[in-house]
Protein backbone atom coordinates (compact mmCIF):
# COMPACT_ATOMS: atom_id res chain seq x y z
CA UNK A 1 0.00 0.00 0.00
CA UNK A 2 1.20 3.43 -1.17
CA UNK A 3 0.98 5.37 2.55
CA UNK A 4 0.77 9.15 2.45
CA UNK A 5 1.66 11.14 5.79
CA UNK A 6 0.75 14.77 6.20
CA UNK A 7 1.59 16.80 8.82
CA UNK A 8 -0.78 19.12 10.66
CA UNK A 9 1.04 21.30 13.19
CA UNK A 10 -2.10 23.28 14.79
CA UNK A 11 -3.26 23.90 18.52
CA UNK A 12 -5.81 26.95 17.45
CA UNK A 13 -8.40 24.47 18.55
CA UNK A 14 -7.21 23.76 22.05
CA UNK A 15 -7.20 25.47 24.63
CA UNK A 16 -3.81 23.78 26.00
CA UNK A 17 -0.69 24.64 23.77
CA UNK A 18 1.64 22.14 22.51
CA UNK A 19 -0.26 19.88 20.34
CA UNK A 20 1.30 21.69 17.24
CA UNK A 21 4.18 19.96 18.05
CA UNK A 22 2.51 16.59 17.43
CA UNK A 23 3.81 15.65 14.00
CA UNK A 24 7.22 16.67 15.06
CA UNK A 25 7.20 14.05 17.69
CA UNK A 26 5.62 11.26 16.16
CA UNK A 27 8.41 11.87 13.16
CA UNK A 28 11.10 11.48 15.99
CA UNK A 29 9.32 8.39 17.14
CA UNK A 30 10.27 6.94 13.72
CA UNK A 31 7.18 6.64 11.92
CA UNK A 32 8.04 6.58 8.12
CA UNK A 33 10.76 3.54 8.80
CA UNK A 34 8.35 1.45 10.81
CA UNK A 35 5.89 2.16 8.60
CA UNK A 36 8.05 0.86 5.57
CA UNK A 37 8.96 -2.14 7.42
CA UNK A 38 5.79 -3.29 7.19
CA UNK A 39 6.14 -3.46 3.34
CA UNK A 40 4.47 -0.54 2.72
CA UNK A 41 5.71 2.83 0.37
CA UNK A 42 5.81 6.08 2.39
CA UNK A 43 5.80 8.92 1.19
CA UNK A 44 6.05 11.87 3.71
CA UNK A 45 4.07 15.38 1.78
CA UNK A 46 5.41 17.54 4.65
CA UNK A 47 3.85 19.94 6.56
CA UNK A 48 0.32 21.92 5.97
CA UNK A 49 0.92 25.46 7.39
CA UNK A 50 -0.78 26.52 10.07
CA UNK A 51 -0.72 30.12 11.59
CA UNK A 52 -0.27 30.63 15.93
CA UNK A 53 -1.83 32.38 18.45
CA UNK A 54 1.20 34.69 18.68
CA UNK A 55 -0.13 35.74 15.29
CA UNK A 56 -3.63 35.66 15.32
CA UNK A 57 -5.95 36.74 17.87
CA UNK A 58 -9.30 34.31 18.49
CA UNK A 59 -12.22 36.37 17.39
CA UNK A 60 -15.37 34.89 17.93
CA UNK A 61 -15.15 33.45 21.91
CA UNK A 62 -17.33 30.71 20.44
CA UNK A 63 -16.05 29.79 18.12
CA UNK A 64 -12.11 30.50 18.58
CA UNK A 65 -9.71 30.68 16.08
CA UNK A 66 -12.52 29.61 13.39
CA UNK A 67 -11.28 31.55 10.29
CA UNK A 68 -7.78 30.10 10.39
CA UNK A 69 -8.65 26.75 11.33
CA UNK A 70 -11.05 26.61 8.68
CA UNK A 71 -8.72 27.71 6.05
CA UNK A 72 -5.93 24.95 7.67
CA UNK A 73 -8.93 22.59 6.74
CA UNK A 74 -9.66 23.42 3.46
CA UNK A 75 -5.97 22.83 2.65
CA UNK A 76 -6.11 19.44 4.23
CA UNK A 77 -9.49 18.91 2.22
CA UNK A 78 -7.81 19.63 -0.81
CA UNK A 79 -4.41 17.45 -0.08
CA UNK A 80 -6.26 14.22 1.58
CA UNK A 81 -8.63 14.57 -1.76
CA UNK A 82 -5.52 13.89 -3.88
CA UNK A 83 -4.17 11.28 -1.91
CA UNK A 84 -8.00 9.10 -1.54
CA UNK A 85 -8.40 10.00 -5.69
CA UNK A 86 -5.31 8.39 -6.26
CA UNK A 87 -5.87 5.38 -4.37
CA UNK A 88 -3.50 5.77 -1.66
CA UNK A 89 -3.52 5.79 1.95
CA UNK A 90 -3.61 9.63 4.29
CA UNK A 91 -1.89 9.30 7.45
CA UNK A 92 -2.72 12.75 8.75
CA UNK A 93 -0.73 13.83 12.11
CA UNK A 94 -2.16 16.68 14.30
CA UNK A 95 -2.41 18.96 16.07
CA UNK A 96 -5.45 19.01 17.45
CA UNK A 97 -8.79 17.21 16.82
CA UNK A 98 -10.69 20.52 14.62
CA UNK A 99 -8.27 19.05 11.70
CA UNK A 100 -10.18 16.13 11.84
CA UNK A 101 -13.08 18.39 9.55
CA UNK A 102 -10.43 18.85 6.65
CA UNK A 103 -9.38 14.80 6.88
CA UNK A 104 -13.20 13.80 6.12
CA UNK A 105 -13.67 16.47 4.26
CA UNK A 106 -10.84 15.29 2.03
CA UNK A 107 -12.63 11.33 2.14
CA UNK A 108 -16.26 13.09 1.37
CA UNK A 109 -14.75 15.23 -1.70
CA UNK A 110 -12.95 12.20 -3.10
CA UNK A 111 -15.80 9.75 -2.80
CA UNK A 112 -18.92 11.43 -2.00
CA UNK A 113 -20.99 12.32 0.81
CA UNK A 114 -22.66 9.55 3.03
CA UNK A 115 -20.02 7.22 1.82
CA UNK A 116 -17.74 7.21 4.85
CA UNK A 117 -17.95 5.59 7.92
CA UNK A 118 -16.10 6.94 10.83
CA UNK A 119 -14.59 5.23 13.87
CA UNK A 120 -13.83 7.95 16.56
CA UNK A 121 -11.84 6.80 19.49
CA UNK A 122 -11.99 9.46 22.00
CA UNK A 123 -12.41 10.18 25.89
CA UNK A 124 -14.40 13.13 24.30
CA UNK A 125 -17.33 13.19 22.15
CA UNK A 126 -16.20 16.13 20.44
CA UNK A 127 -19.84 16.80 19.38
CA UNK A 128 -20.46 20.40 20.66
CA UNK A 129 -21.72 23.39 18.40
CA UNK A 130 -20.88 26.71 19.44
CA UNK A 131 -24.69 26.72 21.43
CA UNK A 132 -23.47 24.24 23.63
CA UNK A 133 -19.82 24.36 23.90
CA UNK A 134 -18.37 25.47 27.80
CA UNK A 135 -15.17 27.03 25.82
CA UNK A 136 -15.61 28.08 22.63
CA UNK A 137 -12.37 25.67 21.36
CA UNK A 138 -13.36 23.85 18.19
CA UNK A 139 -11.64 20.92 18.89
CA UNK A 140 -14.89 19.86 20.69
CA UNK A 141 -16.74 20.11 17.94
CA UNK A 142 -15.60 18.42 15.03
CA UNK A 143 -17.12 15.25 14.94
CA UNK A 144 -20.97 17.32 15.23
CA UNK A 145 -19.76 19.49 12.16
CA UNK A 146 -18.65 16.44 10.15
CA UNK A 147 -22.24 14.97 10.88
CA UNK A 148 -23.71 18.31 9.31
CA UNK A 149 -24.44 19.35 13.26
CA UNK A 150 -23.53 23.20 14.22
CA UNK A 151 -22.16 26.23 12.18
CA UNK A 152 -22.05 26.99 8.46
CA UNK A 153 -18.48 27.48 8.79
CA UNK A 154 -17.82 23.91 9.96
CA UNK A 155 -20.50 21.75 8.17
CA UNK A 156 -19.71 23.18 4.98
CA UNK A 157 -16.27 23.05 5.28
CA UNK A 158 -14.90 21.28 2.10
CA UNK A 159 -18.09 21.68 0.34
CA UNK A 160 -19.70 18.07 1.53
CA UNK A 161 -22.22 18.56 3.88
CA UNK A 162 -22.67 16.09 5.80
CA UNK A 163 -19.59 14.36 4.98
CA UNK A 164 -20.99 11.19 7.34
CA UNK A 165 -24.17 9.87 7.94
CA UNK A 166 -25.00 9.60 11.36
CA UNK A 167 -25.75 6.07 11.69
CA UNK A 168 -22.33 5.74 10.66
CA UNK A 169 -21.02 7.33 12.75
CA UNK A 170 -18.88 5.72 16.22
CA UNK A 171 -17.33 6.71 19.40
CA UNK A 172 -15.29 4.29 21.66
CA UNK A 173 -13.85 5.29 24.66
CA UNK A 174 -15.52 7.97 25.77
CA UNK A 175 -15.79 9.05 29.11
CA UNK A 176 -15.88 12.77 29.18
CA UNK A 177 -19.00 14.01 27.76
CA UNK A 178 -20.71 16.99 28.12
CA UNK A 179 -24.56 17.17 29.35
CA UNK A 180 -25.60 18.90 26.36
CA UNK A 181 -23.48 17.41 23.55
CA UNK A 182 -25.05 14.08 25.01
CA UNK A 183 -28.07 15.00 24.52
CA UNK A 184 -26.80 15.75 21.01
CA UNK A 185 -25.73 12.50 20.32
CA UNK A 186 -28.66 10.54 21.55
CA UNK A 187 -30.81 12.95 19.14
CA UNK A 188 -28.39 12.47 16.84
CA UNK A 189 -28.46 8.89 16.78
CA UNK A 190 -24.72 8.33 16.94
CA UNK A 191 -23.27 5.34 18.36
CA UNK A 192 -21.63 5.39 21.63
CA UNK A 193 -19.40 3.00 23.31
CA UNK A 194 -18.41 4.17 26.86
CA UNK A 195 -15.69 2.81 28.79
CA UNK A 196 -18.07 1.51 31.00
CA UNK A 197 -19.45 -0.96 28.09
CA UNK A 198 -15.67 -1.56 27.32
CA UNK A 199 -15.09 -2.87 30.91
CA UNK A 200 -17.99 -5.18 30.85
CA UNK A 201 -18.16 -6.44 27.36
CA UNK A 202 -14.37 -6.25 26.36
CA UNK A 203 -12.70 -4.04 23.25
CA UNK A 204 -13.14 -7.07 20.91
CA UNK A 205 -16.86 -7.19 21.33
CA UNK A 206 -17.21 -3.29 21.52
CA UNK A 207 -15.08 -3.08 18.62
CA UNK A 208 -17.06 -5.97 16.74
CA UNK A 209 -20.13 -3.69 17.16
CA UNK A 210 -18.67 -0.31 16.39
CA UNK A 211 -17.43 -1.52 13.33
CA UNK A 212 -20.52 -2.97 12.32
CA UNK A 213 -22.21 0.22 12.65
CA UNK A 214 -19.76 2.13 10.95
CA UNK A 215 -19.57 -0.18 7.71
CA UNK A 216 -22.70 -0.61 7.14
CA UNK A 217 -23.59 0.61 3.26
CA UNK A 218 -20.27 2.69 2.96
CA UNK A 219 -16.91 2.39 0.97
CA UNK A 220 -14.26 3.80 3.30
CA UNK A 221 -13.65 3.58 6.63
CA UNK A 222 -11.46 6.29 8.54
CA UNK A 223 -10.67 6.04 11.89
CA UNK A 224 -9.76 9.16 13.76
CA UNK A 225 -7.77 8.32 17.27
CA UNK A 226 -7.25 10.75 19.69
CA UNK A 227 -4.29 9.98 22.16
CA UNK A 228 -6.68 11.15 25.34
CA UNK A 229 -8.65 7.77 24.37
CA UNK A 230 -5.41 5.71 26.31
CA UNK A 231 -4.90 6.08 29.63
CA UNK A 232 -2.83 8.55 31.13
CA UNK A 233 -0.46 6.18 32.64
CA UNK A 234 0.06 5.06 29.36
CA UNK A 235 -0.47 8.12 27.15
CA UNK A 236 0.83 11.33 29.22
CA UNK A 237 1.34 13.37 26.47
CA UNK A 238 -1.83 14.86 25.71
CA UNK A 239 -3.66 18.27 26.88
CA UNK A 240 -6.55 16.80 28.23
CA UNK A 241 -6.06 13.74 30.07
CA UNK A 242 -8.80 12.32 31.18
CA UNK A 243 -8.32 8.49 34.02
CA UNK A 244 -9.56 5.52 33.09
CA UNK A 245 -8.70 5.02 29.52
CA UNK A 246 -8.19 2.27 27.51
CA UNK A 247 -5.10 0.17 28.02
CA UNK A 248 -2.00 -0.32 26.06
CA UNK A 249 -3.48 -3.84 24.23
CA UNK A 250 -6.96 -2.59 24.38
CA UNK A 251 -6.06 0.25 22.00
CA UNK A 252 -3.52 -1.78 19.41
CA UNK A 253 -6.56 -4.73 19.64
CA UNK A 254 -9.06 -1.75 18.28
CA UNK A 255 -6.48 -0.68 15.51
CA UNK A 256 -5.59 -4.46 14.60
CA UNK A 257 -9.58 -5.13 14.12
CA UNK A 258 -9.83 -1.81 12.16
CA UNK A 259 -6.91 -3.07 9.74
CA UNK A 260 -9.04 -5.79 8.86
CA UNK A 261 -11.56 -3.87 7.22
CA UNK A 262 -10.87 -4.47 3.55
CA UNK A 263 -11.80 -0.11 2.75
CA UNK A 264 -10.35 0.71 5.80
CA UNK A 265 -8.51 3.80 3.92
CA UNK A 266 -7.23 6.64 5.95
CA UNK A 267 -6.33 7.13 9.29
CA UNK A 268 -5.58 10.11 11.48
CA UNK A 269 -3.57 10.31 15.09
CA UNK A 270 -4.31 13.30 17.20
CA UNK A 271 -3.91 15.68 20.53
CA UNK A 272 -0.61 14.67 20.58
CA UNK A 273 1.32 17.42 23.09
CA UNK A 274 5.25 16.58 23.57
CA UNK A 275 4.87 19.52 26.60
CA UNK A 276 2.86 17.26 28.82
CA UNK A 277 5.03 14.21 27.90
CA UNK A 278 7.38 12.14 29.08
CA UNK A 279 10.76 10.99 26.79
CA UNK A 280 8.64 11.11 23.81
CA UNK A 281 6.53 8.17 25.47
CA UNK A 282 3.00 9.16 24.17
CA UNK A 283 4.34 9.62 20.57
CA UNK A 284 6.51 6.63 20.80
CA UNK A 285 2.83 4.67 21.45
CA UNK A 286 0.65 6.39 18.72
CA UNK A 287 3.33 5.17 16.24
CA UNK A 288 2.82 1.94 17.24
CA UNK A 289 -0.88 2.06 17.44
CA UNK A 290 -0.42 3.51 13.60
CA UNK A 291 1.30 0.44 12.83
CA UNK A 292 -0.93 -1.86 13.84
CA UNK A 293 -3.36 -0.39 11.82
CA UNK A 294 -1.05 -0.63 9.08
CA UNK A 295 -1.12 -4.48 9.81
CA UNK A 296 1.78 -4.64 12.21
CA UNK A 297 0.71 -7.74 14.46
CA UNK A 298 2.42 -9.84 17.15
CA UNK A 299 3.71 -12.56 15.18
Amino acid sequence: MNIKIIGVPMDLGASRRGTDMGPSAMRAARLGPRIERLGHNVEDLGNIYSPTVETKGPGNPRLRYADEITRVCDTLARRVEKVVQAGEFPLVLGGDHSIAMGTVGGVARAIGAGRTGVIWVDAHGDFNTADTSPTGNIHGMPYAAICGIGEQALTELGGVNPKVKCENAVIVGARDIDPEEGTLLKKAGVTVFTMREIDERGIRRVMEDALDAACRNVAHLHVSFDADSVDPEDAPGVGTPVPGGLTYREAHLAMEMASEVPFFKSLEIVEVNPLMDERNRTAELMVGLAASALGKRIL
